[in-house]
């Protein structure tokens, strides 16, 4: 039975018959395929991102004007239930909640309903991500509203006009203004907060550049994962710089 051969003693019979150049060349070749692996993960990936971000922002935004109204209700039972759901979601870490709502009903019910799929994964990071979201945006959403001075607000009740008019002509403009450095806050955060997907082994970004560690044994994709998360954090810093400029006509 002919002997297995070592690595070092293949690297020396191709060192003699074919020189350096062959080897550096296809260690080099080697490594370009590598990067281009890495990156095409990377950004499969980053498309499973950008997909539970865009639609926690969907859904939360809404979602949390109308938790920020019930917690300004003047029915009691409605305002302290509010707060109450406002309070816990925000006390408790997001990563929790996600385990929760991931493995909860099918332990509770006997039957997975996320389908325990990408999909249902993804789905189940999504509506946690969606409650806890709209939670805290709730109170930012809050503390913009009762931001606006009470005398505009008197002002447009003069003039006549409804309080469905006066919230989007008077009350809205200037409430999107205040609460755009806090939300521009939270919304980045959102981004980073994407990672936490990967406990229940939803195949985001930080899953993908992970994978390489356990698979391959090297750990530079880790920091190019970083570099997508610094390019998609830029992207949005700039959007929110350029709405900043553009809502500065309140001042």
């Amino acid at each position: 039975m002919a002997k297995r051969m070592k690595p070092y003693a293949i690297y020396c019979m191709l060192y003699a018959q074919c020189g350096s150049s062959f080897i550096v060349d296809c260690m080099f070749k080697g490594e370009i395929f590598m990067f281009a692996t890495v990156t095409l993960q990377l950004a499969n990936g980053l498309w499973t991102t950008f997909q539970i971000f865009i639609f926690t922002l969907i859904f939360a935004i809404p979602l949390g004007l109308v938790l920020a109204f019930g917690s300004m209700s003047k029915f009691k039972p409605l305002k302290y239930l509010v707060q109450t759901i406002i309070w816990v979601i925000r006390g408790t870490p997001l990563m929790l909640q996600l385990i929760i709502i991931f493995y909860g009903p099918g332990m509770w019910l006997g039957h997975n309903i996320w389908s325990g799929n990408e999909a249902g994964r993804i789905t189940a990071t999504v509506v946690s991500f969606v409650i806890n979201y709209a939670c805290y945006f709730s109170v930012i959403f809050r503390g913009g509203i009762e931001g606006v001075p009470v005398g505009q607000r008197e002002a447009g009740q003069v003039l006549g006009m409804t309080k469905s008019q006066i919230f989007f002509k008077v009350t809205l403009l200037q409430m999107i203004k205040r609460i755009v450095p806090p939300m521009s806050n939270e919304i980045i955060t959102l981004v980073k907060d994407t990672s936490l997907a990967r406990i229940i082994a939803a195949y985001e970004l930080t899953f993908a550049g992970f994978s390489f560690m356990k698979s391959a044994g090297i750990t530079w994709p880790l920091f190019y994962t970083g570099v997508f998360y610094l390019i998609f954090v830029g992207i949005l810093t700039l959007l929110f710089n350029y709405l900043e400029k553009k809502l500065g006509y309140f001042k």
